[in-house]
């Protein structure tokens, strides 16, 4: 029988709020910070003669149906002989968030905003991070502005950054935007609006895809995790979905990811210390061997990207129904990510997941702590001054923002689990198609398809593979601690 069948989107809203407790991560602004917020009476201005008029670029946002954070824009200009100049532009929310201000207080405690379907649990105050520090449709804001210049091959020959005052000239989503780029949709009315963003679009995407072949025939690794979200009708669940990858998001995953290399070759040649993310070279690399040998593959005896992604890749198209859990495995066997400090003559501990030497997080300043650290960084060797950072700050900041953002991930997927025991708890005794995903010392754990849920087998268990197909039925539910369990009805193939 389903435990607390009757709870609604405030409840599980509820749950977030002391998950985050739990787990030393604040859900509420301060009184100081909405003290200091009374004082802001619109975007932030800086006077500094280096910042550039970049107004006039055709500009546009694409993001979620439904983000109002806008972190980032992009634009382009086509150059001879296959080349292209991307810019990316990324708010510059310090403008108006200085380093130990209330709300710069607030954002180090969290240091990243905190997802769940049932509510958003922003960084900063949504006055700032929906609208004064937002690059909104329409608006005059300042920024970061990444200049890259990409060759035919999707080598980067040349960047720069420079500070500039930037207009979003189209906000645009995702999905609409893939569908379009597909041909399986109009191009969205936004971008209809703007003479030539039909042509941006393409050649962004165009460009996209060249750099995202080039990372993986340098071994940068491609996951698919399993990811649902709850969608809610007012304060009921109705439906679990799952985020599909499409071009649109592999356009702005791209461009982002070059720009963090830039951002990091920046900071580096001009002397000056950055936050860097990186995933370490695995540890349990012969554990990531054994996996592959479970499939008839041979990995090299030493971590190889290459190898490895090769083999995924692979196994995606071989099996892509069981590939979300070989993903999750290899994954856990890396090791996750964190933040380091490195030095201009160090050497670079490096991202081997992406297969780059240098990457930082400099994209998202409005959601996340280490970008607005790292905007700090730029704009101080831009003006000439002094780091706003000492070494030793660095270095506090690089572990707790670590710890802070491996919390908010837990948070986000204890939460997960809620809104699905809550989706189901109307559905006790119904029977689902379903895959074994683990099978390990604290019981068998099952992925259904239709919802996409994850739950325990309970009893019924008998010999069971993970990637085995099997039929199970639902007999009980717990929304507070995410519970969802089944037993074995019938085992497939």
């Amino acid at each position: 029988m389903s435990t607390t069948p009757n709870m609604t989107r405030t409840d599980l809203a509820r749950i977030a709020s002391e998950a985050m407790r739990e787990r030393g991560l604040e859900p509420d602004f301060p009184s100081e910070v909405v003290r200091q917020l009374a004082g802001l009476t619109g975007p932030g201005q800086d006077s500094d003669p280096q910042i550039q008029d970049r107004t006039a670029l055709p500009w546009c946002s694409i993001d979620n149906d439904d983000s109002r954070d806008l972190d980032q824009l992009t634009a382009c200009e086509v150059l001879d002989g296959g080349r292209v100049r991307i810019y990316v532009a990324i708010a510059d929310v310090d403008v108006l968030v200085r380093k130990d201000s209330p709300i710069d207080a607030h954002a180090r405690i969290n240091t990243t905003s905190v997802y769940t379907s049932a509510r958003i649990f922003p960084m900063l105050p949504e006055q700032l991070s929906t609208d004064l520090t937002s690059l909104n449709p329409d608006q005059t804001r300042l920024a970061i502005v990444s200049e890259m210049l990409i060759a035919a091959d999707g080598a980067v020959e040349h960047s720069t950054v420079v500070r500039a005052q930037v207009r979003n000239k189209a906000k645009l989503a995702y999905d609409a935007v893939a569908a379009w780029i597909d041909g399986q949709g109009d191009l969205p009315q936004a971008a209809q609006a703007v003479p030539g963003m039909d042509v941006q679009i393409r050649v962004q995407d165009a460009v996209a895809q060249r750099l995202r072949a080039r990372r993986h025939a340098q071994g940068s690794l491609e996951f698919e995790t399993f990811q649902p979200h709850a969608v809610f009708e007012g304060e009921r669940v109705v439906a679990i979905d799952e985020q599909a990858h499409n071009r649109a998001r592999q356009l702005i995953e791209e461009l982002m990811i070059a720009t963090n290399v830039c951002t990091a070759h920046f900071l580096m040649s001009h002397g000056g210390a950055s936050l860097r993310r990186v995933v370490r070279s695995p540890e349990r690399w012969l554990q990531i061997v054994a996996e592959a040998a479970k499939y008839g593959e041979t990995l090299p005896p030493q971590p190889d990207a290459p190898a490895l992604e090769a083999f995924l890749a692979r196994q995606r198209k071989a099996d892509p129904l069981r590939f979300p859990d070989l993903s999750l495995v290899i994954v856990k066997l890396m090791g996750s990510g964190e933040y380091v400090v490195e030095l201009p003559h160090g050497a670079p501990i490096g991202h081997f997941g992406l297969a780059l030497r240098d990457y930082t997080h400099s994209t998202a300043p409005n959601r996340r702590y280490p970008d607005l650290i790292t905007l700090r960084l730029l704009k101080g060797l831009l003006r000439g001054e002094p780091a706003p950072y000492t070494g030793p700050e660095l270095e506090a900041l690089a572990v707790h923002c670590t710890h802070q953002e491996d919390a908010a991930k837990k948070v986000e997927r204890q939460v997960r689990k809620s809104e699905a025991a809550l989706l189901l708890g109307s559905m006790i005794g119904q029977h689902f198609d379903a895959i074994i995903t683990g099978n390990t010392g604290s019981g068998i754990w099952v992925r259904t398809f239709t919802p996409p849920a994850e739950g325990r087998l309970v009893a019924g268990v008998g010999e069971l593979a993970v990637g085995q197909l099997v039929r199970v039925q639902l007999v009980d539910t717990n929304v507070l601690r995410g519970f969802i369990d089944f037993v074995l009805s019938g085992a497939g193939q």
